[in-house]
C-alpha cells in the first residue's frame, strides 16, 4: 500500500469523485447471491496462498532485498505470476508505462501492469486489482504479496471450479503503486470513455495477511467514514460483508483514503470496493476482544520495511480473506445487469 496522503490530497481526491459519480455511465451489476459461502471459505483453507508467498520471498531474496517497480526483482515477480497464469489457463499481457523516479535526478522508471482475463462479456468487466510491487526498502510479502496470492488461487480455482463468468473478470497486477499508483491510474486513463462504461466493478485487495491484523472492508456508502464511493460501490461493500457473516467471522469497514489502487477506478466514477487487513494503524482494545492480537501495538509493524518477509503474515488470516476475496469475484462474475 502506497503512503497514506495528507489530509489536503484527501479531500482534494474525494472533490474529484464527488464530480465525477453523478456523470458517471459505468455498467451497475447486481452482485449473484448464489455462491456458497461457507464452501469457498472451506475451500480456501486447503489452497496454496503461502506458496505464492514462498516465491515472492526467494525472488526478493535472489534480488536487493525487494520486489520494487523497475527493478530486476519486479521482473522476476512478474514472470512468476505470468508462468502461473498460464499454468492455470489464462493468457497474461503487460501494459508497458513509465513514470518519473524520485531522487535528485528523478529518472525516468519503466514499469508495466499485467493483465489476465477469464471468458464473459466485455460489456461488464469486473476488474480483481491489487499491486505486485514492492517498496524499495524490503520484500514487501504482506505489502501486497498478500495480495498477489490471494488474486493468483482466486484465478486458478475459477478455472479448477469449471466457473464459466457471465461478466469478464479481470485480473490486474499493478506495477507502480508503491511510487504513486501509476500502473492503476494508467491503466485507468487508457480506458477511454467506452473502456470505462464498460467497467462494472473495481475489487481492490492491498495488504490481506497483517500479523496483528483485522478483516475490514472498504466504506462504500460512507456510512461510516463519511466518504461514499461512486454508485454501485455499496454493494461491493454488502457482498464482502455477506461473506463474513455467513462464515461467522467479525469485519469492519475501513474509509476509501486514497491509498491504493482503488483511487484512479473512483475518480473515474467506477464503483470500487475491497479488503484490507490493517498497516500502520495500531490495534484497539475493541478490536483485540474482536479479532484477538496485542492492543496498542500495530496492525503491522513491518509496513513498508525490511522485516515485511513472509514471517510477518498471518496464514490463517490471509486464507480469510482470500476466500472473500473469490466470493465477491465469483458473485460479480455471475451478476445480472441492475
Amino acid at each position: 500500500m502506497m503512503e497514506r496522503f495528507g489530509r489536503t490530497a484527501v479531500a482534494a481526491t474525494l472533490v474529484a469523485i464527488s464530480l465525477v459519480v453523478s456523470g458517471c455511465t459505468a455498467s451497475r451489476l447486481e452482485p449473484a447471491g448464489g455462491v456458497d459461502a461457507r464452501a469457498v471459505l472451506a475451500e480456501f483453507k486447503g489452497r496454496g496462498m503461502v506458496g505464492h508467498l514462498e516465491a515472492l520471498q526467494r525472488v526478493a531474496d535472489d534480488h536487493d532485498g525487494n520486489r520494487a517497480s523497475g527493478t530486476s526483482g519486479y521482473e522476476a515477480s512478474a514472470r512468476y505470476v505470468e508462468e502461473q497464469l498460464r499454468a492455470a489457463g489464462y493468457n497474461p499481457v503487460r501494459q508497458a508505462f513509465t513514470f518519473r523516479g524520485e531522487g535528485r535526478n528523478r529518472s525516468q522508471v519503466e514499469s508495466f501492469n499485467i493483465l489476465a482475463d477469464t471468458g464473459g462479456s466485455a460489456e461488464n468487466t469486473v476488474v480483481v486489482g491489487g499491486h505486485l510491487d514492492s517498496v524499495r526498502e524490503g520484500p514487501g510479502i504482506n505489502d501486497n504479496g498478500s495480495g498477489v496470492a490471494a488474486m493468483l488461487e482466486v484465478a486458478r480455482w475459477m478455472k479448477d471450479s469449471g466457473i464459466t463468468p457471465v461478466n469478464r473478470v479481470r485480473f490486474a497486477f499493478w506495477g507502480g503503486e508503491e511510487d504513486g499508483l501509476y500502473g492503476s491510474r494508467h491503466y485507468v486513463d487508457e480506458l477511454g470513455p467506452a473502456g470505462t462504461a464498460q467497467t462494472a466493478a473495481n475489487l481492490n485487495v492491498d495488504m490481506l495477511a497483517s500479523p496483528n491484523g483485522v478483516r475490514s472492508i472498504h466504506d462504500g456508502d460512507g456510512s461510516d467514514f463519511g466518504h461514499a464511493g461512486p454508485a454501485g460501490s455499496k454493494q461491493i461493500e454488502d457482498v464482502f460483508f455477506r461473506f463474513f457473516q455467513e462464515n461467522s467471522l467479525p469485519a469492519e469497514t475501513t474509509a476509501f483514503d486514497g491509498g491504493s489502487d482503488y483511487d484512479a477506478f473512483l475518480q473515474a466514477g467506477i464503483p470500487g470496493g475491497g479488503l484490507f487487513s490493517g498497516d500502520e494503524e495500531k490495534k484497539s482494545t475493541a478490536q483485540v476482544q474482536t479479532y484477538g492480537g496485542v492492543a496498542g501495538r500495530h496492525l503491522d509493524s513491518c509496513y513498508h520495511e525490511a522485516c515485511d518477509t513472509i514471517s510477518n503474515t498471518d496464514a490463517d488470516l490471509l486464507k480469510e480473506m482470500s476466500a472473500a476475496l473469490a466470493y465477491a469475484t465469483a458473485s460479480y462474475a455471475a451478476a445480472a445487469r441492475g
